[in-house]
């Protein structure tokens, strides 16, 4: 087995080999952007070449949502590069529709529709072989918003990017109350085939791909995973960023990936196995951390943000 320091140390082309021994599922919702946003543009850009932020929220959300593209496809690109298979990102929950019609307009109008008309975003899919698929409730929702046109924009991608069969990216929406679509996928089948669907089968329907289970699960914030339905998670690695999803540096997934390649698998332990010094150091390590629990965190009193609390202590003679 490589140790960390040899793995951060491959050619990107090895580590994409490495992880790509077996086709890898990746869950990869990108949030705080609105937080990354801001700290670049007004903390970091506009206070070094001394501008000024945009007039009007129509022209902040137009900015926000150009850059946030851009980070979209650096970010999709990285995960690919590595070895990773299929990336799920979450786009658009109905939670966002409380942000008011200005909000929802242009991120429809201008974030959204991006993913269809801008050419970044067609080099990327032809560039790396990637088959797109929109997935969630979209198709029922977006007609009530007034966007159903959008509806074909997302067809014509998955049309267009059809063919491509080295990476699969998945972005959902409004996927985040799947029950009534899923009934109605089980209705449709039973009525054309006489029989129940398989869960394989209602997930095949509700994804539009045959979908095993998450490998992997990075998120951002408060621990929580949200936007998957159906999908197994059971053998899934959950790791929670501390800065915000745009902020995700090669290094950093590196780190994760050797995490889940290396560090997670082992075979099941017999503890009544192990030496004495072993189960000492058990002990000791449990010892120390009795109260510790991973996900506390508190909220921070002027900026009004939560962050996340050290918990673990590590024992002397305890590599971090």
């Amino acid at each position: 087995m490589l140790d960390l320091n040899s793995f951060l140390a491959l050619p990107t082309a090895e580590v994409a080999r490495l992880v790509a021994e077996r086709p890898r599922t990746c869950v990869f919702p990108i949030n705080g952007t609105r937080r990354w946003y801001l700290l670049e543009r007004l903390l970091g850009e506009w206070a070094a070449e001394g501008g000024a932020p945009p007039s009007s929220e129509a022209e902040y959300l137009s900015d926000y949502l150009a850059r946030t593209a851009q980070a979209q496809v650096a970010l999709a690109r990285l995960f690919f590069s590595h070895g990773i298979r299929t990336l799920m990102v979450s786009l658009f929950g109905s939670s966002l529709l409380e942000r008011g019609d200005d909000y929802v307009s242009i991120g429809f109008e201008e974030g959204l529709a991006r993913i269809g008309r801008d050419p970044a975003y067609h080099d990327f899919y032809r560039e790396m072989g990637v088959r797109v698929r929109f997935y969630g409730d979209y198709r029922r929702v977006l007609p009530g918003l007034g966007y159903a046109h959008l509806i074909d924009l997302f067809d014509e991608v998955m049309a267009a990017t059809r063919g491509n069969d080295r990476h699969l990216l998945m972005f959902g929406l409004c996927a985040d109350d799947p029950v009534e679509t899923v009934a109605q996928l089980a209705i449709a089948h039973h009525q054309a085939h006489g029989r129940p669907p398989t869960k394989r089968e209602l997930t095949a329907a509700y994804y539009g791909e045959e979908l095993d289970g998450v490998d992997l699960f990075i998120g951002f914030d408060k621990p929580c995973v949200f936007d998957v339905p159906l999908l197994d998670m059971g053998d899934a690695d959950l790791y929670y960023l501390v800065s915000p999803s745009p902020y995700l540096a090669e290094r950093q997934l590196r780190r994760i990936l050797y995490d889940h390649l290396y560090a997670r698998r082992m075979a099941e332990q017999d503890y009544t196995d192990l030496s004495p010094a072993a189960l000492q150091a058990m002990k000791t390590f449990y010892d120390l951390n009795r109260e510790a629990t991973l996900g506390l965190g508190r909220k921070h009193a002027a900026g009004d943000f939560w962050y996340p609390v050290p918990q673990v202590r590590l024992p002397d003679g305890m590599e971090g």
